[in-house]
């Protein structure tokens, strides 16, 4: 029985065929976490979705900015961008099964690793999942906490409820967290933060404009995972979204989106096992080359 994690799949439905055979994954003996955006940009939206429902229990995927985008387009707030996939989806006769489905999917999980009993650090035998990022303030348990008050409206709210949601999503305000914050606001700032965030300031202040790498951090800010006083830095956070950052394995980190939209590689990441002799989780990285389906602006 192994655990994978898989970064952005963004529709590459041949890539994640690939991979998946090339680490012989099994839905009756194996898992996989798939760290959201599932479609868009990528020619194979559908047969994605399809796949992952297949698999059942099997696939446990959250959601990225682009599956919600999706969402928002089904229920008639959003129009299609001019570069999104999502015809196929919009056009099947099982859309309404496939959007109750993506409906059900997380925000935010918690899994708890395999960890050597001599493990160095056994906090680190907590590994949180998110799209995106976590704001500095934020618990391991306060996040899953936050990402269950939108995922109870996705999966529970009315069609009407749904659309009032979706409307209210858009937008980069309010930039920073406050417990005190209610209604539209604090749910923008929750999806926001899980789905969208890579730069924020030591107070936890979001950007949103840049999408560069670690070589042009915007001025007066830093990647979110960098902030020194986060209080998730003593377990490990795994996240996709950034495709320029690249791979980055680090015992609080690690970052799966390899962009293979643009060309690059889909990653999957096998979690260790315990039985090291010298306390550390040994994970291995696999990956599949991918043809380029999106030009990067």
């Amino acid at each position: 029985m192994a655990h994978y994690l898989i970064g952005d799949l963004q529709g590459c439905n041949s890539a994640f065929a690939q991979l998946l055979a090339k680490i012989d994954f099994s839905p009756s003996r194996d898992t996989v976490f798939v760290l959201g955006d599932l479609v868009n940009r990528g020619q194979d939206s559908l047969a994605v979705l399809e796949r992952l429902m297949h698999y059942g229990d099997a696939a446990r995927c959250l959601l990225g900015n682009h599956d919600l985008n999706l969402l928002a387009i089904a229920y008639g707030v959003r129009q299609p961008h001019r570069k999104d996939t999502l015809t196929q989806i919009l056009q099947s006769p099982r859309l309404p099964v496939l959007i109750h489905w993506l409906r059900q999917q997380r925000l935010a999980m918690l899994h708890s690793l395999d960890a050597p009993e001599n493990a160095k650090n056994p906090q680190a035998s907590e590994l949180l999942m998110v799209h995106a990022g976590v704001l500095p303030a934020w618990t391991a348990t306060k996040t899953i906490a936050l990402a269950a008050e939108v995922e109870t409206i996705l999966r529970d709210a009315n069609e009407t409820d749904l659309r009032e949601f979706f409307q209210h999503m858009y937008g980069d305000t309010p930039t920073e967290w406050h417990d005190g914050l209610t209604g539209p606001a604090r749910l923008r700032v929750i999806v926001n933060a899980l789905t969208r965030l890579r730069f924020c300031s030591a107070d936890g202040e979001m950007e949103f404009a840049s999408k560069d790498n670690l070589h042009a951090i915007p001025a007066g800010y830093l990647p979110w995972f960098d902030v020194p006083s986060r209080a998730t830095k003593d377990i490990t956070v795994a996240f996709g979204h950034w495709s320029t950052l690249g791979w980055l394995n680090r015992p609080d980190v690690l970052a799966l989106d390899g962009g293979c939209v643009w060309g690059g590689c889909l990653n999957a990441l096998r979690l260790g096992e315990s039985g090291s002799l010298d306390g550390e989780l040994k994970h291995e990285l696999i990956h599949v080359d991918c043809e380029q389906s999106q030009k990067p602006s």
